[in-house]
C-alpha cells in the first residue's frame, strides 16, 4: 500500500510531467484534480479529449498504486472512454475512480470525470491495468 504523500513523491520523482493533484487515494479508489488552463482547451471552448483521457488513466493508476504499492511498471492495457457532455473551460476537472477488480495480474477500474462544482459527469471511462508479477 502507498499513502497519499508517498504517491505524490513517487509522481514527482518518476513522472515529473504528471500535472494533477491527488485529493484522495485508498480504499480501492482515488480522486484527482486537474487545474485547467488554456493549454488544456480545444477550439470551441471545452477541455480536450486527451486531457480527459489522461486524467482517467492517472486516476486508475493512483487508485491501483495506493493498493499495491509503488509499482512503476504497472501499465494500461485498455482504456475505454465515453464523452457525455461539454466540460466547462473555466473549471478544474475532477476524476473519481473506483476499482472494480484488483487481482494479482489485472486491475479494472471505473472513472467518472466532472467539471468542478457540477454533479453531472462530463465523461465516463473503464480501464484495465496489467500488474507485473512479484519477483
Amino acid at each position: 500500500m502507498a499513502t497519499k504523500q508517498e504517491l505524490k513523491a513517487f509522481f514527482q520523482r518518476e513522472f515529473p510531467q504528471a500535472n494533477f493533484e491527488i485529493e484522495s487515494a485508498g480504499d480501492r479508489s482515488s480522486q484527482l484534480r486537474k487545474l485547467i488552463n488554456n493549454d488544456h482547451l480545444r477550439p470551441g471552448g471545452t477541455v480536450s479529449g486527451p486531457t480527459l483521457m489522461a486524467m482517467a488513466d492517472a486516476a486508475l493508476y493512483v487508485a491501483i498504486l495506493a493498493e499495491i504499492g509503488l509499482v512503476a511498471l504497472a501499465v494500461t492495457t485498455n482504456l475505454n472512454i465515453n464523452f457525455l457532455r461539454k466540460p466547462a473551460a473555466d473549471k478544474d476537472i475532477i476524476a473519481k475512480c473506483q476499482l472494480i477488480k484488483l487481482g494479482k495480474t489485472l486491475a479494472i477500474g471505473d472513472v467518472f470525470l466532472y467539471s468542478d462544482g457540477d454533479d453531472n459527469p462530463v465523461a465516463h471511462a473503464v480501464g484495465i491495468y496489467s500488474i507485473p508479477p512479484n519477483k
